[in-house]
């Protein structure tokens, strides 16, 4: 089937981008970005979705279902050869709000400085 983690990274993203479809009445919202990273240790895998946008709402189910797709993606392409695997712990991590502003300005920094 190729490359596991790549086949989930690519899964989590599609997912994110289709929130709005797979949950009802939840807004559909212009993603900036959406991240997955996978980090593998004992014998597991840890996923974990980030994800941006210039709404004036949060992203918190879009970076839900991506996580959690890509961790089905995985769960089924390795199924065949882990009978025992689990999915579990899936859950916000943080949850922060930026300015929808060009993000930093360093001009304020430098001023706080002096």
């Amino acid at each position: 089937k190729g490359n596991v983690f790549a086949t989930a990274r690519i899964a989590g993203i599609q997912a994110a981008k289709q929130t709005a479809h797979l949950i009802p009445l939840c807004h559909a919202l212009p993603l900036g970005e959406v991240k997955i990273d996978i980090v593998t240790s004992n014998g597991g895998a840890e996923a974990t979705c980030g994800a941006q946008t210039v709404a004036q709402t949060g992203v918190e189910m879009e970076a839900l279902v991506g996580v959690t797709v890509a961790l089905l993606t995985i769960y089924d392409m390795c199924k065949a050869v882990d009978k025992e695997m689990q999915i579990y712990d899936v859950r916000l991590i943080e949850k922060t709000k930026h300015p929808v502003a060009a993000a930093y300005d360093r001009r304020s920094e430098k001023s706080r400085r002096s």
